[in-house]
């Protein structure tokens, strides 16, 4: 439970978020490993019928709730007006993963409050996971506090991280970093969702992550779990990371400064 959760301004947010996560959960679930109808955005960037149909309850429910807001979502609204009150909305992060029936999406709602994310959740609908975090008042993982690792050396630490989806074309690729990485860390996962990776970071399952071309609804949660956790973000200049520099390097900030020694080549 996070602090002060009862009295917070912010707790009507909280409390409708939570459900509207656990409610869009629970549709994945009841289409996961169904017949799909499944189209191409670029040539290794899928969305389904299910990201779309997850996408238009969320913003139901949240528009019906405060009609006041804004919103940014990945599949029918990836660009809005900003507003005082902003939810940046990722239906299904992983898609890849939930059209081959592989256990690894989540569904990811960050609320950014004056231009700031100030909440974020990320729900595991396979694991039952719900990572939560808002400013200032810690991480959680299903009602218990959670902190990055406290690993110290990159030559032992555990890292994650994925690829674009313009990995065919671009030069910046990340093929790059993932050989420099592999030679310095003691290993490297990508599960195929930012969203998760960045709360296993959060709850010390990984000691540090990099991503290229992510996107807001992608970081939008999980930079906040990240941070609130322990960690840093920051960009691969070493700067304050945004959800809308589209590249990220996060750890359990007693690496940082290794990962981006590989980074730029060091």
């Amino acid at each position: 439970m996070m602090k002060n959760s009862q009295t917070h301004p912010y707790r009507r947010f909280e409390q409708v978020g939570i459900e509207v996560a656990r409610e869009a959960g629970r549709y994945l679930m009841s289409r996961f490993r169904q017949p799909l109808a499944v189209a191409h955005k670029g040539e290794v960037d899928l969305v389904t019928e299910v990201d779309i149909a997850a996408e238009k309850l969320i913003l139901a429910r949240l528009s019906g709730e405060f009609p006041s807001h804004t919103f940014m979502a990945e599949e029918q609204h990836p660009e809005t007006r900003s507003g005082n009150y902003r939810w940046i909305i990722d239906p299904l992060d992983g898609t890849t993963n939930y059209a081959h029936g592989l256990p690894a999406f989540a569904v990811s709602l960050g609320l950014e409050v004056d231009g700031r994310v100030r909440w974020g959740v990320v729900y595991d609908p396979c694991h039952e996971e719900m990572f939560l975090a808002r400013q200032g008042g810690g991480a959680w993982l299903n009602g218990r506090q959670i902190t990055v690792s406290k690993q110290t050396d990159l030559g032992v630490s555990l890292l994650a991280t994925g690829f674009p989806y313009d990995i065919r074309t671009s030069s910046r690729n990340n093929l790059d970093h993932f050989h420099s990485f592999a030679l310095r860390a003691l290993a490297i996962r990508r599960i195929g969702s930012a969203a998760l990776d960045l709360c296993y970071l959060a709850a010390g399952r990984f000691d540090g992550f990099w991503e290229l071309s992510l996107h807001a609804w992608d970081c939008a949660a999980g930079y906040l779990i990240v941070r609130e956790a322990g960690g840093k973000v920051s960009n691969f200049s070493g700067a304050e990371g945004s959800i809308y520099d589209q590249e990220c390097v996060a750890s359990n900030s007693l690496i940082h400064r290794q990962m981006l020694d590989v980074i730029r080549g060091r």
